[in-house]
């Protein structure tokens, strides 16, 4: 096959410094599998490890909580310590060793906090069980089996915009090649945007501008903590399916100053914010926003997620100039080496671990 004909989903990317083999990335997804404190141990170094064996162009870990308190479950990995720092390192060095490159997606919850994981209960989980109060832009519940927030202070909110940045800092330290910080899915940073989760009065609520502020200055302090030669991802909702919510007239607005302040890549998700949604979930349904975003922001990077299933269909969104990079997740839980798969089933012959390749394809 020549050069010519390398379809564009196994054509490198670079971002900055860093250079992607491929356009494939492991989506990030909660694993709810971390220890009481937070720390990452043997799962992760196999559950992530597999994706580099396989191929994958970028690893995502799954939501990283900057605070104890910005945790979705008890189980969620965190990075607001060394020790975490330290555990999740030997992940990325096993990523690097066998040729891959991992990113972590920084978090913090919310009034969408300390809930049980799936399939270990349903709703808050109370402070006599290990959960915790939780906070948000308002006192507003996201639904009634979970706990009402207590509403963030201004100088509680500039505490989480520090948390973010020294979570930055650590993850450098660990050896990751990417961060993304995640203002999607109805959490704090989105919570913060959509005027549904948001009464707020002060700088931090009513307008566009003070809805946003947040997640700049989370953008601002991450920008400063973290290397200048690799890439910043923000992941964000480009809806909240509900009327008089988040959308993505809102979203195309943000991208714009995502991109004055120096994101790289805008990864374009949907909903999470009110159980009020109201979605039709299909294939690529999300894509359409992605591929809003990339004609109205052309200059930025976009990455797009959402029942993207089989490699025709990955393939085709680049053809198409709907996204630049394409994030999976359910597909590589049930095939970790969907991306040789891939590779193969568009006429490449997928580059194999010397440990793997006399199974041949």
């Amino acid at each position: 096959m020549t050069e010519a004909s390398v379809p564009l989903l196994f054509e490198p990317l670079r971002l900055k410094d860093l250079t992607l083999p491929n356009r494939v990335v492991v989506s990030p997804m909660c694993m709810y599998s971390a220890r009481a404190d937070g720390a990452a141990h043997e799962f992760h170094l196999v559950h992530y490890g597999q994706y580099a064996l396989g191929g994958a162009g970028l690893i995502f870990t799954e939501a990283t909580a900057v605070t104890p308190q910005g945790r979705i479950s008890p189980e969620d990995l965190g990075l607001w310590n060394d020790a975490q720092m330290l555990q999740l390192g030997h992940v990325t060095d096993f990523v690097h060793q066998h040729g891959g490159k991992i990113g972590i997606q920084l978090a913090h919850a919310g009034r969408k906090a300390s809930t049980y994981a799936p399939g270990r209960g349903r709703g808050w989980v109370p402070e006599a069980e290990g959960g915790w109060i939780v906070v948000g832009p308002d006192g507003n519940a996201y639904h009634e089996l979970l706990g009402s927030p207590r509403i963030l202070s201004v100088e509680d909110i500039q505490g989480v915009v520090k948390a973010f940045a020294d979570a930055a800092r650590r993850a450098q330290m660990a050896g990751f090649d990417a961060v993304e910080i995640h203002a999607a899915h109805g959490y704090l940073l989105h919570q913060f945007m959509s005027p549904l989760a948001n009464t707020r009065t002060d700088e931090y609520g009513g307008s566009f501008e003070n809805r946003v502020r947040l997640t700049l200055e989370v953008v601002r302090a991450v920008y400063a903590a973290w290397p200048g030669h690799l890439p910043i991802f923000v992941r964000v909702s480009a809806t909240d399916w509900a009327e008089g919510g988040w959308d993505i007239a809102q979203t195309t607005e943000l991208a714009r100053l995502l991109r004055y302040e120096g994101v790289d890549v805008l990864d374009v998700s949907t909903g999470g914010l009110t159980p009020a949604q109201q979605i039709t979930p299909g294939p690529l349904y999300q894509t359409p926003f992605a591929a809003h975003i990339k004609r109205e922001v052309p200059d930025l990077q976009v990455m797009t997620v959402g029942m993207i299933d089989t490699p025709q269909q990955a393939e085709g969104i680049l053809q198409a100039g709907d996204a630049d990079l394409i994030a999976l997740a359910r597909p590589f839980l049930r095939d970790p080496h969907w991306t040789q798969r891939a590779a193969r089933e568009l006429g490449l012959r997928p580059e194999l671990p010397q440990a793997y390749a006399r199974a041949g394809w």
